[in-house]
């Protein structure tokens, strides 16, 4: 007796069998064991997630969406990034088997593709390369990030860039804790995609992100004093003990007592009068040894790197190395609802 076998019943029983053996689909890694997907494509979706090789403009459409000297945060929708990569891999698939063999694998593709995006960027934990125990695992969550366009980028290719989950360190305390802290988020990606421009994306929502200049050498620096008109601000230096260094108080403000106006030679405009700013500080300085030694000068000159502090709403730690200008509302809710009718009138054809 002939047995006669239709497309149809041939079509159902390919696709029952790509569901049935997928998980059995594996590849020998040399780095790191059995896997559905091969190491080189695994690493190439991983990286497609972090929006390597995805066009600038459809980033940031038009340059009005970030100015100069300016920053962006946001986050990353998943379902974008998901399509994206399901795209990447619709390029192979020719027939309806392909489909259903693709659709069969695909939630372990995207399991290995969680772990490996992990690890596109190794951490530098505790001081040392990241080992296999210290490598961040678990199934793919939140992508946020930030991007920023300044002169800062430029400037300081060793920008550090850190994220916390919980604001838990001082604003001006020097960070020890390593990436596999739980306070503090993985940076999944860090790239200058432009002499001026700098993109980060951080593993999960940070409520707080340092922004800092390296630290690297000594550098010494004055500071503007935030309380002078913008058009009237002069440079001024803050006051240490001679005996200790510590900063004369206040030390979030500078003030008459507690720093000196810095003079700049006359004619040549952003360089400093060395020789009257010491007879300034010789002046001034607690406990100063008169004229004033040259550690003494270094020692009032010195500055630390700066750092800029972004989502600290509530400022537990009160420390800052300027005063952060807040938000305070300076109009009333009813003339401000005055104000928008009248602009959505005037916008009206």
């Amino acid at each position: 007796m002939k047995l006669h076998l239709d497309a149809a019943a041939a079509m159902s029983s390919a696709m029952q069998a790509a569901t049935s053996f997928s998980h059995l689909l594996t590849d020998q890694d040399p780095d790191d064991g059995d896997h559905v997907v091969p190491g080189e494509l695994r690493r190439f979706l991983a990286r497609l997630r972090l929006l390597h090789g995805v066009p600038f403009s459809y980033l940031v459409p038009d340059a009005a969406l970030l100015p100069v000297e300016s920053i962006r945060f946001f986050h990353i929708d998943r379902a974008w990034t998901d399509a994206l990569v399901q795209g990447a891999l619709s390029v192979g698939t020719v027939s309806t088997l392909d489909h259903a063999h693709l659709e069969a694998v695909y939630p372990h593709i995207r399991d290995e593709v969680d772990r490996t995006e992990r690890a596109v960027r190794a951490p530098v934990l505790n001081g040392g390369p990241a080992t296999a125990r210290d490598q961040l695992d678990g199934p793919a969550g939140t992508i946020t990030g930030c991007l920023l366009r300044s002169r800062l980028v430029s400037g300081w290719p060793g920008l550090h860039v850190r994220a916390y989950a919980r604001d838990v360190l001082p604003d001006d305390a020097l960070s020890t804790v390593a990436e596999d802290d739980p306070n503090r988020l993985k940076l999944l990606r860090m790239e200058r995609l432009a002499p001026a421009v700098l993109l980060v994306l951080f593993d999960g929502l940070p409520e707080v992100v340092h922004i800092e200049e390296p630290r690297q050498g000594v550098q010494f620096g004055v500071r503007l004093n935030a309380a002078d008109p913008p058009a009237a601000r002069k440079a001024r230096v803050a006051l240490r003990n001679a005996t200790d260094g510590a900063l004369v108080p206040p030390i979030n403000a500078l003030t008459a007592g507690n720093s000196v106006e810095v003079p700049f030679r006359a004619g040549a405009s952003g360089v400093i009068d060395v020789a009257e700013l010491r007879k300034r500080l010789a002046a001034k300085v607690p406990n100063a040894a008169s004229p004033l030694p040259a550690s003494g000068l270094a020692l009032q000159m010195l500055r630390f790197p700066y750092r800029q502090v972004f989502g600290d709403p509530s400022d537990e730690q009160g420390l800052h190395f300027q005063a952060l200008d807040s938000f305070r509302p300076s109009v009333a809710l009813a003339d401000w609802k005055v104000s928008l009718d009248k602009v959505i009138k005037e916008a009206r054809p």
